[in-house]
């Protein structure tokens, strides 16, 4: 009897490794998903706006990334003492503006120096619903879509449903700048499993329909470009609410597991996946914590996993294994 209906997931022409560079932007999911490629020593950078849900604001990211936009005070605005971009989430506020202008702007020249040289960038969109501001709204141009509300009144938006055409154009425009900045970077469309239940289920379906519908669209007409169906996994392979967490919108550990490791044996090759399982006994290894840290029998261990550890060290060298060894060394 099956439980659940899988399906086969088109694999990369060129899967990917351990020497590429892999920039994740969008949704809390690409956290998700970014913070495993980082626990298994893949070189990553992620959501350098913070998280975003939007297709306008992930484009808008990416096009200022690629023209190294540098922001001053005057790109802020100031709400429950605190500095704030339209363009960025939360993380990157600052109690003075200058502090969020340092963040920022520290942020966006790294990703534009590794944007640039990045293999493979994944782009995971959240929602279609975009909010745009109003006249009411500090220091905006109205009709501007805001990435993140930053807890502002209810009056300084607008909510809207962008359609398929908008969509693609948008992502397009961005597509095209993209592949004069970089033109051998491949791009990974994925579809956010998160549910949007604050526009309610039938808007949220509505929106999800609309993303899909615009990147195959892009996918259909451009090259390098590529989907992988998280959205799908969730939604009709796993198809259970037990796969949630208990506010029924994120996916859990096991749904998130589930998904990496798809996505892993679809983009990933034979000795990746072998490196990878070396590197996640290094990991357990490093995280474990004894009773006694002075025996002997933990010596013993902390020396055989040194000896792992260098030995990979000295077989991919452009993995850095630094922190494993200062830790299996510091008994010795």
């Amino acid at each position: 009897m099956k439980f659940h209906y899988e399906f086969d997931i088109k694999k990369l022409e060129s899967s990917i490794h351990h020497q590429h560079k892999l920039f994740l932007i969008g949704s809390c999911f690409t956290e998700n998903i970014g913070e495993k490629f980082k626990q298994h020593k893949f070189s990553v950078l992620e959501n350098p706006n913070g998280i975003l849900f939007n297709p306008v604001s992930v484009a808008e990211a990416l096009i200022n990334i690629i023209q190294n936009k540098q922001y001053t005070a005057t790109d802020l605005f100031e709400l429950n003492e605190t500095w704030h971009s339209w363009q960025h989430h939360s993380r990157y506020s600052g109690i003075t503006a200058q502090d969020a202008v340092n963040k920022i702007n520290t942020s966006a020249k790294n990703a534009h120096e590794y944007l640039k040289q990045a293999d493979y960038l994944f782009i995971t969109l959240g929602s279609a619903w975009v909010y745009t501001l109003t006249d009411k709204a500090s220091n905006a141009k109205t009709g501007t879509v805001a990435a993140n509300n930053h807890k502002a009144p209810a009056d300084w938006f607008e909510k809207r449903l962008m359609n398929p055409a908008q969509v693609e154009a948008v992502l397009g425009t961005m597509l095209d700048h993209l592949g004069v900045f970089n033109p051998n970077i491949k791009v990974i469309f994925t579809i956010s499993p998160v549910r949007h239940l604050r526009e309610g289920v039938i808007n949220n379906n509505r929106s999800k329909a609309v993303l899909i519908q615009a990147v195959h669209g892009l996918i259909e007409k451009l090259s390098k470009l590529y989907y992988f169906p998280a959205y799908e996994l969730i939604i009709d392979d796993l198809r259970d609410y037990r796969f949630y967490a208990e506010d029924l919108v994120h996916p859990n550990y096991a749904a998130t597991e589930y998904v990496w490791n798809k996505l892993i044996d679809a983009y990933t090759n034979a000795e990746t996946k072998d490196l990878m399982k070396h590197i996640a006994e290094i990991n357990i290894a490093y995280k474990h914590k004894p009773f006694n840290p002075l025996t002997n029998q933990h010596k013993k261990f902390l020396k055989t996993y040194l000896e792992k550890t260098k030995q990979l060290q000295e077989k991919y060298s452009y993995i850095n294994f630094a922190e494993e060894i200062k830790y299996f060394n510091s008994l010795f």
